[in-house]
């Protein structure tokens, strides 16, 4: 079991080692990308690879500055518990960021935004007769709690939705100026995907004509929204068009963009985001900074399977298991062994039996490091060594 853990770490630290970011100043030479190539980033050199999403191999790690990841991921939308699906994506990119930070000194710059108004929100609200700011609020406290649990390194900044829709109005306002966005008489506004031409698709290639289904009013069935008119008893904020409130793929761009400006080395988040989600933030991101490479190296993490299940776990499938539920029977550290016996890119299957197999792996090297440190310290301390290893303090 401990050569399969080493082995397993060692992959996981030269393929997440491997995990870096790049990022490309949007100027004038940035705006001129062609279509939907990788461009490789100017910057300092980390002598590390990633696999990137964007070319699906692995490309050399670049930072826009030495010794500093800027880092984006998508946070939780605050309806429900957060379940260990939720976890193990979290669990598997604070893994990488640790590596990071610590085996190679990078200062890991991380943002997180949290979804706290959504049609998911306002329909659960309405369920158990609660306002949605105060649902969210719950939620996001629980959440939060859920994470440290897991040992989880807090990001630098978390965003919500809800305290950032002037930035939102304004960064639409951006996109409509560059001619990349319309508004409807009915007071939504679309993306208009024929305006970027063949740069939409960097995640899947070309796009079939189809897409979210929504007002007849659409240039192209494939124009997502990025304002959508109030409907009543809805949340809703004042814009140039009427009430209404952010559509969801808007708030990402806009919010990493608040705090990161107009690049950026990582954007993480589940395999499930890529698309239509982070191929619609880059869209937006480019067509706001009016540049080719927005975000330079995005890292998706594989889903959680119940085993014996072909579906991901998932809380409108309600085949979850809550992270308090999971705490009950298990440790934090022998959840995050669970995440380190596979590639983080890599879908999991979760079962009683492979936690007892991570719960093995884990005395296996918590022993070894015991007698390590009494060997260490002399064979009087050998016997009376009584620590345990601990996957994600500090230290």
């Amino acid at each position: 079991m401990l050569r399969l853990w080493v082995r397993s770490e060692f992959r996981i630290a030269k393929v997440l080692c491997v995990s870096g970011a790049v990022s490309v100043r949007c100027n004038g030479s940035c705006s001129g990308a062609s279509a939907r190539a990788w461009v490789r980033p100017s910057g300092a050199a980390t002598g590390l690879k990633t696999f990137n999403s964007l070319t699906k191999q692995k490309e050399p790690l670049i930072l826009a500055r030495e010794g500093v990841a800027t880092w984006y991921s998508c946070g939780p939308t605050v309806y429900d518990h957060a379940h260990l699906g939720h976890a193990c994506s979290y669990v598997r990119f604070d893994i990488l960021q640790r590596i990071l930070s610590r085996l190679f000194g990078i200062t890991v710059i991380h943002a997180m935004v949290i979804t706290d108004v959504d049609d998911k929100i306002i329909r659960r609200s309405w369920e158990e007769n609660v306002s949605p700011s105060v649902l969210a609020s719950i939620y996001e406290d629980e959440f939060k709690r859920d994470m440290l649990s897991l040992k989880v390194t807090p990001p630098a900044v978390y965003l919500r939705v809800t305290e950032n829709v002037h930035h939102i109005v304004a960064f639409i306002e951006g996109i409509i100026r560059n001619g990349h966005a319309y508004a409807t008489e009915e007071g939504d506004v679309y993306f208009d995907i024929q305006s970027i031409g063949d740069r939409y698709g960097k995640f899947v290639g070309a796009v079939d004509p189809q897409g979210e289904a929504g007002s007849t009013h659409k240039r192209d069935s494939r124009d997502f929204a990025l304002w959508k008119r109030s409907k009543p008893k809805e949340p809703s904020w004042e814009s140039p068009w009427g009430r209404g409130r952010p559509g969801w793929h808007i708030e990402c761009s806009t919010i990493a963009s608040s705090v990161f400006g107009s690049q950026l080395d990582i954007h993480s988040g589940g395999i499930d985001l890529a698309f239509p989600h982070h191929e619609n933030e880059i869209a937006q991101s480019e067509a706001y900074h009016q540049c080719g490479q927005w975000a330079n190296y995005f890292l998706h993490s594989g889903h959680l399977h119940l085993r014996g299940s072909a579906e991901k776990m998932s809380k409108s499938l309600k085949n979850f298991v809550s992270i308090k539920d999971f705490l009950q029977s298990y440790s934090a550290n022998e959840f995050r062994m669970f995440c380190l016996l596979s590639r983080y890119r890599s879908a999991i299957d979760y079962s009683h039996s492979s936690m007892v197999e991570a719960r093995t792996a884990l005395g296996t090297i918590s022993t070894f490091m015991q007698d390590a440190n009494g060997l260490h310290e002399g064979p009087a301390a050998l016997h009376a060594c009584t620590g345990s290893i601990s996957l994600g303090e500090s230290g």
